[in-house]
């Protein structure tokens, strides 16, 4: 009989969070696989560096003629603004950063993207969500009661991501996802990808109150018709070409961008923080941390021990997360008691309401097979 309390062995990952397996040793699933596919898409190494040159090799051939050779995002966040340090200082690449304002930018994010756009001369387009819809479909998304809360801003960042680069003529998009923080996943779960349109229309259909008129809505067939007719934009990971530290990277930030710490990862906005440290802790039994913090012991740059120490602490006081709850409330123009009362009613799979997950998780594991062959 399987133990729901236990936790990994080598990671920190806990059976009673997610639903994950372990083998025989006691190590789970997530890890191990991680550990797996480590020398397959993250090389800090020479190997790294042929593949880096050649990549900016390609993007600067791209861009000949052009305005820019490649857009990057920019959420103020600590690994999209070290890559667009490291494209634009090392390797002089012409960069349209895009940002997405959702209406949470914390103080620190927007400091963080003045400063950085500004000394790197890069070229900056932000697109504003509309906010009474985004607020509209925010609410419709917590009455839900789905897992995954930040799928109204990840959908408009996609969205926005995909119509820039048509708009612009700009082939690849370098995204600072990347396998050192965020090499271990939970596989399944039911929760669709965020670039599934219908999954938003159909929970805001049910829960919201107003059209969403000029929300970046983006509808499977667009997104077929981006990535398998037009091919753009082509998503690269640069960061996991080279040996890319959260330490190293905050320090060198710092140094060149007098850069804000914003507090835990994704916290650069404001509801991230709250869907993060308060609302998955209490209404889905889950922390966040354990995710980040076992991508970090697989990549080597904390070790277990250190990682159970941060757990050992609450991700907010209580007085922190009152506090970041009742701002969520006034932001969206709902009574602290409504939100207090969607975080204790109990939780609602995603596959209660309708998606294109199925069409997508096709796409993926025909995308898998294809490179199965290629090798």
């Amino acid at each position: 009989m399987r133990d729901e309390t236990a936790t990994c062995r080598f990671c920190v990952m806990n059976a009673m969070e997610a639903p994950i397996g372990f083998d025989a040793t006691g190590q789970c699933i997530c890890c191990r696989s991680a550990l797996l596919r480590l020398p397959h898409e993250w090389w800090p190494n020479a190997d790294g560096q042929r593949r880096l040159e050649q990549l900016v090799d390609r993007l600067r051939q791209e861009g000949r003629g052009k305005q820019y050779d490649a857009m990057v995002g920019l959420s103020g966040g600590l690994d999209s603004a070290y890559l667009a340090h490291v494209m634009r200082s090392r390797f002089g690449l012409r960069l349209l950063a895009v940002h997405v304002d959702g209406g949470w930018n914390s103080a620190p994010a927007v400091s963080n993207i003045e400063r950085l756009v500004r000394t790197l001369h890069i070229d900056l387009h932000t697109h504003v969500i509309e906010w009474s819809e985004m607020r509209d479909l925010q609410l419709a998304f917590l009455r839900a009661g789905v897992l995954n809360q930040d799928f109204p801003q990840d959908h408009a960042f996609f969205a926005t991501l995909f119509r820039t680069a048509r708009n612009f003529g700009i082939r690849s998009f370098l995204s600072g996802v990347n396998f050192a923080t965020e090499g271990v996943g939970v596989s399944g779960g039911g929760v669709p990808p965020s670039v599934d349109g219908r999954h938003v229309r159909a929970i805001h259909r049910r829960f919201g109150t107003r059209k969403l008129r000029r929300y970046p809505l983006m509808p499977l067939a667009e997104y077929l018709f981006m990535t398998r007719i037009l091919r753009r934009p082509v998503i690269e990971k640069p960061l996991n070409l080279m040996p890319y530290s959260t330490e190293e990277a905050r320090a060198t930030l710092i140094k060149y961008y007098d850069w804000q710490d914003y507090g835990t990862k994704h916290s650069e906005s404001r509801f991230t923080k709250f869907y993060q440290e308060t609302y998955l802790p209490r209404k889905h039994g889950v922390d966040k941390r354990r995710l980040h913090l076992s991508s970090l012991i697989v990549s080597g740059e904390i070790d277990r021990d250190a990682a159970l120490e941060i757990l050992s602490r609450p991700a907010v006081t209580p007085e922190e997360g009152e506090r970041d709850t009742r701002f969520v409330a006034k932001k969206l123009g709902v009574s602290h008691a409504e939100i207090e009362g969607l975080l204790d009613t109990p939780p609602v799979p995603h596959s209660a309401y309708p998606s294109d997950e199925r069409w997508h998780r096709a796409l993926i594991d025909l995308r898998s097979r294809l490179r199965g062959i290629r090798r």
